[in-house]
């Protein structure tokens, strides 16, 4: 049952980027601001002499959205190979191969909704988010597989 439960948080994920991807870019942006709105009052609650501004900062919190959900679907993936007996450690390729093509896939998409392209870049951040998520399972599978021996 674990088997497909993991299959499905893939899907899910997967489903969560796309619906993102989906939105026009005003809406996309909207939703963006205000991400960035919160992360600036955390930020100035913790640092109240920073200078950081709302245009700089909305351009950091977009690209890392793109690392941190590919970093979770890195993860997620690594879940579900695991379970379904397909990991090894040469499988972390097959991991990094689905999440790349995801990527590349998600980036076309966004060709044909309203205001949005495709990057390149955001490719490139994407793909680095989901290797950092691959390669943190396999450091931290490595650990537990050292603590049982």
């Amino acid at each position: 049952m674990s088997k497909v439960l993991s299959f499905v948080a893939v899907i899910l994920w997967m489903g969560l980027i796309f619906f993102f991807s989906s939105q026009p870019a005003a809406d996309s942006k909207e939703l963006s601001l205000g991400v960035t709105e919160m992360f600036l009052s955390i930020v100035e609650m913790a640092a109240p002499d920073s200078d950081l501004f709302m245009e700089n900062s909305h351009h950091f919190v977009r690209k890392n959205a793109h690392f941190f959900i590919y970093f979770v679907l890195g993860i997620l993936v690594v879940r579900a190979l695991r379970l379904s007996k397909f990991w090894n450690k040469k499988d972390i390729g097959l991991a990094f191969l689905i999440c790349v093509i995801y990527a590349i896939s998600d980036e076309l998409h966004q060709l044909f909704v309203p205001g949005r392209a495709a990057k390149v870049k955001d490719v490139w951040i994407d793909s680095a988010g989901a290797l950092v998520g691959i390669l943190l399972c396999r450091w931290l599978i490595g650990l537990r597989n050292k603590r049982k021996a």
